[in-house]
This record gives structure tokens, C-alpha cells and sequence, in this order.
């Protein structure tokens, strides 16, 4: 590993002692610390003839990580019976997002398990059954939330339709709890583990809250109503963000940005800690990325800017605390990445940017092939993108000019977000799951 990349990583895991750095799991969304970074090789190059250590296809369909422990590889997937389509023409009627929606009439929610080793699916279960599900963005699926796992647990979030826990070794159900919701385009954001806490973002278009459950038995811990809204169409008041958790001065915040509102939970009782008004972005998706000095967060649909908030604040910071915001090309789906005081960002349609964390300061720009939903990753001092056509793009984070190290070809597209454990690959296309590495 590169020497910076390495002290880097080492003071991180100093930092942010809230986050098990771990070598050999793969826990949640984005890794071990939330924010795609990894702290071991990855490999550079490869195709469907060269690298491949497996491949298996995937029943159903679902954008949610592979999250990893021990030999074993957990996603959540969705089998559909498509619906007429006239129902969904009517069911629809007025929608902005009309015609790039899709509806299923019933739906079996699924959690599949892979060997790490061989690729075999060890288990294919149905954990819950919809009949007529609300219809879902084309771009997104109904098991698009990634699951946590821990000690022998695993926690599935499938947005209204129920959130469950359960034991990994026979996948018997230890816990179920449904939250209303009003998703408008399908389920988005992934479950959170904050100590014995399971933390779940409901931002639906007419009910937006945020809720802690005891991860032992499900019970509700604490409940929170999002502040008002400005927007009056619920459509411009949902959102889909996964909330951080941080560490500040020794304690814990669970940081949420939302429609309008980036917010900081107190883990213990819910109490708002800092608010900070963005304005009037929704729908946001990127989860927001933090170094010892400011969190950086993107503000979704409507005008996406990418802002830079100064850490340390209680009340509302919202003048107080903002450093800067990038307004160009901001992504509204994939996450950022930090690297030695500087933010990797790509936008939804593959324009890749370098800034400078602490002023913002474009330090290059450059389009990357294809479109992009899945998040980058950094590999040492590597930063890995992975695009919705099957091309994955390595960039060398430490070239002036954003260099190209490296370019790779999957006949699928990325949507999920890859892992990486004991330096292979573990990536998941629309259709299939990979091992890819030695």
C-alpha cells in the first residue's frame, strides 16, 4: 500500500475509534467504516475471461451491497410477477416520474447467501411476501437497501414493507417490525448499527421521521419527526439517504442528511444535536463522508451542490458552520470519497471530479465511460469507480490530472456498491455475484 494511503488509513481508524476496522468483514453499506474505504490490495484489472475466481447467477432482482462475514455473502434480492400495464399507467397518472416507473403485482423479498469460497448459494429464502406493492423508479429495485450483519445476526430493511432480523446460521426470524412509509419511487436507504441500536430512515412524501430500534428484540427505542418542510408536493420531501455515524469530542452523532435537512441524532434519546438547512434539495441518496474537520454531504434533486460543514457545532449551523459548496456536476446517487484532503466525486451521468477538501477548489475534472448509481471505492491510494454499463474505471488519486491506471469490462452494470475482503472483489451486476482476485 501506498505510505500516505497507509498513515491515512491509520489515523482514521485513531479518529473514528466508533468503527471495527476490520480485515476480514465486509459489515454494511460503503465497508467496515461507511465510507468506501478499504484498507487492503483489490485487484486492478479483469474481465469475464481473466480474473474471475467465480460467478454465480443471482435469483430475482435487488441493488443491495454484498455484505460479508466470515465465508459468507449476504444480499437481499426480489422476485416479481410483473404487473398489467395499464395498472401501472393508472396507478401512476399525474406522477413526474410516470413514465420511468415500474410495477410488480406481487413481490417474494428474498435473502440469498453465497460461499465466499466456492460461489455456491447456500440458502434462497423468501422473508417476506407483498401482494401489490406500490410501483418503484425503473432505476431502482424493491431490495435495494443493503443489510447489516454482525455475530451471527442479520438485519434486512425493506423499506414500508418490514424490516427484519435474522439468525445467519438457519435464517430463523429473531425479530419483525413494518414503518410506514410513502417511498413514492421504492425503498432506498440502508439500516445503520449504532451500539445496540438499529437506526432506519423513513422519509417518505408525506411522513418523513427517523427511528432507533433495540437490535436484540426490535423494540422501538426512540422516534423522531423530521423538522418542516417548505415544500409542499410531497414528491420534493422524501428522501433515500443512509445516515454516518461519527464521533465528536468522545460522543456519538448519527448524522442524517434529508429533504431540505442534514441532521445530527444523539444515539442515546434522538435529540436533534446540530440542524443544518440546505435548502430545497430531496430525494438525496449520496451518504455523507467526514474527516477530523468537516462532514461533506451532497444535496440531492432540484440544484445538487456538494457542501463542506464545519464539525463541532449544537443548534442550528447552518450559517455558522458551512465552509463551501460545489455546485457542478454533484452526483445525486453515487457517495463521495475523501483521500488526503481531497473529495473524488462522479456525477450520475460519469462526470469524474477531484477537489480540494478544505476550499473546494476543482483540482480536475474529466468524464469517466458509462452512467453511475454504485459508489466509488478507495483502494489504497486507487479510487475505484464502478458504472451501470459494466465498466469499472481506477484512478490514481494522487495524479494532478486524475490519471486512468486501469479499465475493466462485466457483461452486467454495477448498481450495488462491491465489497472487498481479503483483497478480492466481491461485486454484484444486475444478474450475477463475483468473486474477482487470486
Amino acid at each position: 500500500m501506498h505510505q500516505r494511503a497507509f498513515f491515512a488509513a491509520a489515523t482514521f481508524c485513531l479518529l473514528y475509534p466508533a468503527f471495527a476496522c476490520a480485515e476480514t468483514e465486509w459489515p454494511q453499506f460503503r465497508g467496515p467504516d461507511g465510507q468506501g474505504n478499504v484498507e487492503q490490495d483489490a485487484p486492478l484489472e479483469w474481465s469475464e475471461d481473466s480474473g474471475v475466481v467465480w460467478k454465480t447467477a443471482i435469483p430475482g432482482r435487488g441493488w443491495s451491497s454484498p455484505v460479508v462475514e466470515g465465508d459468507r455473502i449476504w444480499m437481499t434480492s426480489a422476485i416479481e410477477r410483473a404487473a398489467d400495464p395499464e395498472d401501472l399507467k393508472e396507478r401512476t397518472k399525474g406522477s413526474p416520474t410516470a413514465n420511468a416507473m415500474a410495477l410488480a403485482a406481487e413481490v417474494s423479498l428474498r435473502v440469498v447467501c453465497v460461499d465466499r469460497k466456492t460461489g455456491e448459494v447456500l440458502h434462497d429464502e423468501e422473508v417476506l411476501h407483498v401482494e401489490k406493492p406500490d410501483p418503484i423508479h425503473s432505476l431502482n429495485s424493491y431490495a435495494s437497501p443493503t443489510p447489516v450483519v454482525e455475530d451471527g445476526r442479520l438485519y434486512c430493511h425493506f423499506g414500508c414493507y418490514g424490516t427484519v432480523c435474522l439468525d445467519t446460521s438457519d435464517l430463523s426470524k429473531i425479530w419483525e417490525r413494518e414503518f410506514p412509509n410513502d417511498h413514492f419511487v421504492g425503498p432506498g436507504s440502508s439500516p445503520v448499527l449504532c451500539d445496540d441500536l438499529l437506526v432506519l430512515t423513513c422519509d417518505g412524501g408525506y411522513k418523513q421521521y427517523v427511528v432507533a430500534v433495540n437490535k436484540e428484540t426490535g423494540k422501538t427505542v426512540w422516534k423522531k419527526d423530521r423538522p418542516p418542510i417548505r415544500a409542499t408536493n410531497p414528491d420534493f420531501r422524501k428522501s433515500y439517504c443512509t445516515p454516518l455515524v461519527i464521533e465528536e469530542n468522545g460522543e456519538k452523532q448519527i448524522v442524517i442528511p434529508g429533504a431540505q435537512w442534514i441532521i445530527a441524532y444523539a444515539p442515546e434519546d434522538g435529540r436533534a444535536i446540530w440542524t443544518f438547512d440546505h435548502g430545497a434539495g430531496f430525494s438525496l441518496v449520496p451518504r455523507p463522508v467526514v474527516d477530523d474537520t468537516h462532514i461533506y454531504c451532497c444535496t440531492g434533486f432540484i440544484k445538487a451542490n456538494l457542501l463542506a460543514i464545519r464539525r463541532g457545532g449544537s443548534g442550528d449551523v447552518t450559517k455558522s458552520h458551512i465552509e463551501w459548496y460545489h455546485g457542478k456536476q454533484v452526483p445525486t446517487q453515487p457517495s463521495p470519497i475523501l483521500y488526503d484532503g481531497r473529495l473524488f466525486i462522479v456525477s450520475d451521468n460519469g462526470i469524474g471530479q477531484c477537489l480540494d477538501a478544505e476550499t473546494g477548489e476543482v483540482i480536475w475534472k474529466k468524464r469517466l465511460a458509462g452512467n453511475y448509481s454504485a459508489s466509488p471505492l478507495l483502494v489504497g491510494d486507487r479510487v475505484y469507480f464502478f458504472s451501470r454499463e459494466g465498466t469499472a474505471t481506477v484512478v490514481d488519486a494522487n495524479s494532478p490530472k486524475g490519471d486512468v491506471v486501469a479499465t475493466s469490462e462485466l457483461d452486467g452494470g454495477y448498481m450495488a456498491t462491491p465489497a472487498v475482503v481479503d483483497g478480492q472483489l466481491i461485486v454484484r451486476t444486475e444478474t450475477h455475484l463475483y468473486a474477482i482476485g487470486e
